[in-house]
């Protein structure tokens, strides 16, 4: 049986400029960077989405999508592997898988997925950050972005620079059968600090539409320059950095035929849950918190 594609959005909008966001600590140029030549027949206005957040916090950890398929529909995004074996970084048309202790891999090709985003990155405008202290004081700044954009649209971010501290967070490689993802990290979830780490931040934004599909707001993932480590972004801060935004108009869902997924209950409500494994922090575990220099 042919694998279901669900067409949710298909809003022929384009992102235009706007004014400054008003913080001292953002220095706009709104000029789009030259773009190369690209496939006519690609679709790169479109967010192509594996399955709903919602089913992998329920336990569907049964990947439906090799990392193979997943290169066709975007070259950036962000996601998780079969199992919750990692945390997905896609960048410059490559899949990284971030371990449980923070080394990363080149995902081979055959190995599936249970939910990811992805989409193929056009930058419709570059900025440049400064004495971004933490997190919070990001998000802020980037919902403010958001909001002047226009906060019912799409948009993947890429944030590249040397970062005074990096805090992130993978798991271990869970085992049926599958807890619920907040029990799964409540346990397993393992924390790496480092500092003065050069490398990119990416991002996606959904609106608050998305609530029942995904999470609403942003969705941050890091690896560092060099490829060689990554993992969920829980906190960071850095001096200067570079913020590339792509806004992006069209999203594409794909329902996984897994054993888990058809009779699975996705009328509960699981936002405090969603909230609890974006920001979890394993203050209460035994989980070691590694510090790299």
């Amino acid at each position: 049986m042919k694998k279901a594609i669900i067409t949710s959005i298909a809003a022929a909008a384009l992102l235009t400029g706007c004014g400054s966001s008003g913080s001292d600590k953002l220095t706009s140029i709104y000029e789009a960077p030259e773009q190369t030549s690209v496939d006519p027949t690609v679709d790169r206005e479109t967010v192509f989405q594996v399955s709903l957040l919602q089913g992998l916090t329920l336990g569907d950890y049964y990947g439906s999508v090799t990392v193979k398929d997943l290169k066709g529909k975007g070259d950036i995004g962000i996601g998780t592997f079969e199992g919750v074996n990692g945390e997905l970084i896609m960048l410059d048309g490559e899949v990284y898988r971030a371990f449980s202790d923070g080394s990363t891999e080149k995902a081979p090709d055959k190995e599936t997925i249970p939910f990811a985003n992805v989409t193929f990155f056009d930058a419709d405008s570059e900025e440049k950050l400064s004495d971004i202290a933490d997190i919070g004081s990001l998000k802020t700044m980037l919902d403010e972005k958001a909001a002047k954009l226009g906060k019912n649209r799409f948009y993947f971010i890429r944030i590249d620079g040397s970062f005074k501290m990096m805090h992130a967070r993978s798991e271990l490689k869970q085992e049926e059968p599958y807890k619920t993802l907040a029990e799964a990290l409540s346990t397993d979830q393992r924390e790496f600090k480092w500092k003065n780490i050069k490398g990119t931040v990416v991002g996606l934004y959904c609106p608050e539409y998305m609530n029942d599909l995904n999470a609403v707001g942003w969705h941050l993932h890091f690896i560092s320059e060099d490829r060689n480590l990554g993992g969920h972004v829980l906190d960071l801060s850095f001096d200067q950095a570079t913020l590339s935004i792509d806004s992006t108009d069209g999203f594409n869902m794909l329902l996984p035929e897994t054993k888990m997924f058809p009779t699975l209950d996705l009328t509960k409500d699981q936002s405090e849950d969603i909230k609890k494994v974006e920001t979890q922090d394993a203050e209460a575990q035994d989980n070691e918190t590694q510090t790299a220099e």
